[in-house]
C-alpha cells in the first residue's frame, strides 16, 4: 500500500511541474493560465478533503489542537467574504485562498516519521530539479534560434512558456533554493552526470534571472540565503556553499551567453537594464493601502481591487494592473487587516515549529534534517519576501509549485510523531468520512463556481476587447479584469 502512494506521490508531482514548465509542448485544453488554475482548484479540493479524512481518523479531534490557526486562515478567507455574497463569483478566490492555506498545513501534517518526510524532500527536489534542467537544456534552443535571427534583445523570447516574464521568475524564487539539494541527498547525488546536469541547468537559470533582471528573485533569494545563515548557521555551510557555487556558475553563463557570444555574433548587444525605481507599483501600494482604510479592519470585499471606485488621484492616472503587485495589502484591502491578524497566528505557529526543529539540528541532534531545512526555509523565506512586490500567491504555476514546498516545508517543521491505534476504530473511521463529507460539499460547490466563473470571463471577452482599451490583466484567470467597475461592463 506505501508503493502505491509513493508511486501516486511521484506522479503528482510530475504531473504538476510538466503543466507549469512545458504547458506550450502539452497543449492544453484551456490554456496554460486557465489550465494551471484549474488543476490548481482541483488538486486543492481533492488534497484538503483526502487529508481531513486521513487525519481525524489518526488523531480525531486532537487535529484541531495542532491546526488551529490554518482553520482561523481558512474561515477567515470566507467569513470576511460573506459580507458581499451577492457580488458575482464572489467566492472563487477567498475559496481558493481557504483551500490552500489549509491545505498545505494538513497535508504537511501527514507523514509522522522523518523518514517519510526525507523521502518527499527526495521526490519533490528529484523533479524539481530535473525538469528545471530540461526546462534550462530547451531554453538553449530558443537562444540559438534567437541568435541566428539577430535578435538583440534575448529577453523579448527568454524566459518561455509562461504569460509574463514575472511569472518565470516566481517559479525561480521557490526553486533556485531547492535545487542544491539534487546533488547534496537522494540516490543520485554521487553520480556524476547527474551533478553535471544539474549544475549545467541550475546555471542557466541563473543566467535566466540576471538576463530577465528579475529583482524580486534576487532580493528574496538573497533575502532567504541571509535567513538560513543567521538561524541556522553551520550545519547549513553544505547547503549555502552549492547555492554559491551554481550562483557564480550562472555568472560565468551570463557573461558567455548575454555579452560574449552575443558581441560576436551581433552587431549590438541589448542588456536589460537592472532598474532602481519600483516600476510604477508605489500609485499601486498607496491605492491599496488607501482601500484597506476604507472599511478597516474587515476590507471591501473579494475581488474589490477590480471592481472598486478609484480613490487616489496617483493610480487613476496609472497603468492598471489587475492586483497591486503586493499579496498582502491586497488581501488587506479585500479582506482587512482582520485577516492579515488572523495569518500572523499561521506565522507564528510556523516560526514556533521551526525554532524547535532549528534547535535539533544545532544541537547535533537530527543532523539528516539540516539540509532540507535550510533550503526548504530558503526558498519558503525568498518567496514571502517576493509577494511584497509580485503576485506570488496569485499567479496559478506559482500557487501549485508554491503549494509542494509548503506542504513539505510544514512537514520538516512538525515534530515527529507515532500512529495511533484509535480505541474503537469504526467509530473514527465513520467521523473521518463525516468530517470529509462536509469539507467536500462547500469544496464541491466551490470549484462550479469557479467553472461557472470561467465561462463568464469566455463570453465576456469580445465585448471586453471592443469596448474596454485596458489591455489584459492576469488575476483569477488570464482575462482578470472581469467582473470590473459596473460602468465597464455590459448593460
Amino acid at each position: 500500500m506505501q508503493k502505491s502512494w509513493n508511486a501516486a506521490f511521484w506522479l503528482l508531482v510530475a504531473a504538476v511541474f510538466a503543466s507549469i514548465l512545458f504547458a506550450d509542448f502539452l497543449s492544453l485544453p484551456f490554456g496554460g493560465y486557465a489550465s494551471q488554475r484549474f488543476i490548481l482548484s482541483g488538486l486543492l479540493a481533492l488534497v484538503v478533503s483526502f487529508s481531513v479524512v486521513v487525519l481525524v481518523y489518526q488523531n480525531g479531534w486532537a487535529l484541531f489542537g495542532r491546526v488551529w490557526p490554518a482553520v482561523l486562515v481558512a474561515g477567515g478567507f470566507i467569513l470576511l467574504a460573506l459580507p458581499f455574497g451577492d457580488a458575482p463569483y464572489n467566492w472563487a478566490e477567498p475559496g481558493m485562498y481557504a483551500a490552500f492555506f489549509l491545505g498545505f498545513v494538513l497535508v504537511g501534517s501527514l507523514p509522522g516519521s522523518d523518514k517519510q518526510r526525507q523521502y518527499w524532500v527526495v521526490v519533490l527536489v528529484s523533479v524539481a530539479a530535473a525538469t528545471a534542467a530540461l526546462y534550462g537544456g530547451a531554453t538553449i534552443t530558443v537562444y540559438l534560434f534567437a541568435l541566428f535571427d539577430q535578435v538583440a534583445n534575448l529577453s523579448s523570447f527568454i524566459p518561455w512558456g509562461f504569460v509574463s516574464i514575472r511569472y518565470w521568475s516566481h517559479i525561480a524564487t521557490w526553486l533556485l533554493p531547492l535545487l542544491p539539494l539534487a546533488v547534496l541527498m537522494g540516490p543520485l547525488r554521487n553520480q556524476r552526470l547527474w551533478r553535471f546536469f544539474i549544475a549545467l541547468g541550475t546555471s542557466l537559470w541563473w543566467w535566466v534571472v540576471f538576463l530577465s533582471s528579475s529583482r524580486g528573485t534576487m532580493l528574496g533569494l538573497a533575502f532567504g540565503a541571509l535567513v538560513v545563515i543567521v538561524l541556522i548557521g553551520r550545519p547549513a555551510l553544505p547547503w549555502l556553499k552549492m547555492f554559491l557555487r551554481y550562483l557564480a556558475y550562472g555568472v560565468i553563463a551570463w557573461l558567455l551567453l548575454s555579452v560574449l557570444i552575443p558581441s560576436l555574433l551581433l552587431d549590438e548587444v541589448s542588456l536589460r537594464a537592472l532598474k532602481a525605481d519600483t516600476s510604477g507599483r508605489m500609485p499601486l501600494f498607496i491605492e491599496a493601502w488607501r482601500m484597506s482604510l476604507e472599511n478597516s479592519p474587515l476590507g471591501m470585499g473579494p475581488q474589490s481591487w477590480l471592481t472598486h471606485e478609484i480613490l487616489t488621484e496617483d493610480y487613476r492616472q496609472s497603468p492598471k494592473f489587475g492586483h497591486p503587485h503586493n499579496m498582502y495589502l491586497m488581501w488587506a484591502a479585500e479582506y482587512g487587516w482582520l485577516l492579515i491578524g488572523v495569518l500572523l497566528l499561521l506565522v507564528g505557529q510556523a516560526v514556533r515549529l521551526f525554532w524547535q526543529r532549528r534547535d535539533e539540528v544545532r544541537a547535533g541532534e537530527n543532523t539528516d534534517l539540516a539540509l532540507p531545512l535550510a533550503a526548504f526555509t530558503a526558498s519558503v523565506s525568498a518567496a514571502l519576501l517576493h509577494a511584497g512586490v509580485s503576485a506570488v500567491f496569485m499567479a496559478p504555476g506559482s500557487m501549485l509549485i508554491g503549494f509542494l514546498v509548503l506542504c513539505v516545508f510544514w512537514a520538516l517543521i512538525t515534530p515527529e510523531s507515532r500512529p495511533v491505534t484509535p480505541r474503537r476504530p469504526k467509530a473514527r473511521a465513520l467521523a473521518a468520512v463525516f468530517v470529509g463529507l462536509l469539507i467536500s460539499a462547500p469544496c464541491f460547490y466551490w470549484l462550479n463556481e469557479v467553472v461557472e466563473y470561467h465561462e463568464a470571463m469566455e463570453s465576456d471577452l469580445e465585448f471586453y476587447y471592443e469596448n474596454v482599451p485596458v489591455g489584459t490583466l492576469p488575476r483569477f484567470w488570464f482575462h482578470g479584469n472581469f467582473p470590473r467597475h459596473p460602468s465597464q461592463m455590459p448593460k
